[in-house]
């Protein structure tokens, strides 16, 4: 595995990869690396010639410095992890490479970055889209390749690519869950064994909600089965929605449909959280 934090110097094999008619995929990872960023690899792996991956915190999409502060770092047993699973060039930018001073543009994204997560962390999908415009413009891939934990950035990059003309196409890859239904996310590396236990709550939430939906109940129905779980449990619920994936809207009819994806927020102690599930099964 070939690492730099130098733009020239990446840019300066992505080149020769590609004068050789080499595929590039490419996996952006703030590191504290799990078996989630890892089936991301193992995917771009089976559809790449060259995967790259990136490990950045990116200070732009924290909107709460604390967090920005406390995000787990494993740089050394990230390296290690990515290079045994067939990374084949790893981006290590530093802020000065990233931002040299400047951070001046803002993204808008209409309705798609004022709910949910945008209506709790303003400014974070701005950050999340400035970062990745750097990636793809200095990566050039052919591929990207994102995780459906994150659902709501998922939308907002397809759209990014979409409307800015990116060159590529985006890959989503499902969720990896711990065995108690818990969604693998670098913040668990911050829970107690025993917050990380209670945690299922989430996931669990979801299964019970999309149970009462698939039995064709209503959504408030589905609603109040979610806040009653909260109600008298350690974990405290932010948001619980059912949206379509499209647009990120509310459904108000046809939950059956394959657009609908359930989607959960809260706090286990001092750490956040988020998980979503498809009605359809994905």
């Amino acid at each position: 595995m070939i690492s730099t934090g130098s733009i020239a110097e990446i840019q300066a094999l992505i080149s020769k990869f590609k004068s050789e008619g080499k595929k590039i995929g490419f996996v952006p990872t703030m590191g504290a690396l799990h078996d989630g960023h890892l089936s991301l690899v193992a995917t771009a792996k089976e559809k790449v010639d060259i995967v790259v991956c990136s490990i950045y915190v990116n200070p732009t999409q924290f909107n709460n410095q604390d967090d920005l502060k406390q995000y787990p770092r494993n740089i050394e047993a990230d390296k290690g992890l990515l290079a045994e699973n067939g990374c084949d060039v790893l981006f290590l930018p530093s802020d000065e490479v990233m931002y040299a001073g400047r951070n001046t543009i803002k993204f808008e994204f209409g309705d798609l970055d004022k709910v949910m997560e945008g209506k709790f962390r303003p400014g974070h999908f701005s950050g999340v889209a400035l970062i990745v415009s750097k990636f793809f413009n200095i990566v050039l891939p052919d591929y990207g390749f994102f995780g459906q934990k994150d659902l709501q950035q998922l939308t907002i990059i397809k759209k990014l690519v979409e409307e800015l003309f990116f060159n590529l196409e985006i890959i989503t890859v499902p969720i990896k869950r711990e065995p108690h239904g818990l969604a693998m996310s670098s913040r668990n590396e911050r829970l107690s064994k025993e917050d990380r236990e209670k945690a299922k709550i989430f996931s669990i939430a979801l299964t019970e909600a999309k149970s009462i939906l698939m039995e064709k109940q209503s959504s408030e129905a589905a609603k109040s089965k979610v806040e009653s779980l909260f109600a008298n449990h350690k974990a405290e619920l932010e948001y619980f929605e059912i949206v379509s994936d499209k647009d990120l809207l509310t459904k108000t009819e046809n939950y059956l449909a394959p657009d609908t994806v359930l989607c959960i927020a809260g706090f286990m102690g001092n750490v956040r959280l988020i998980d979503n599930m498809y009605l359809s099964g994905v």
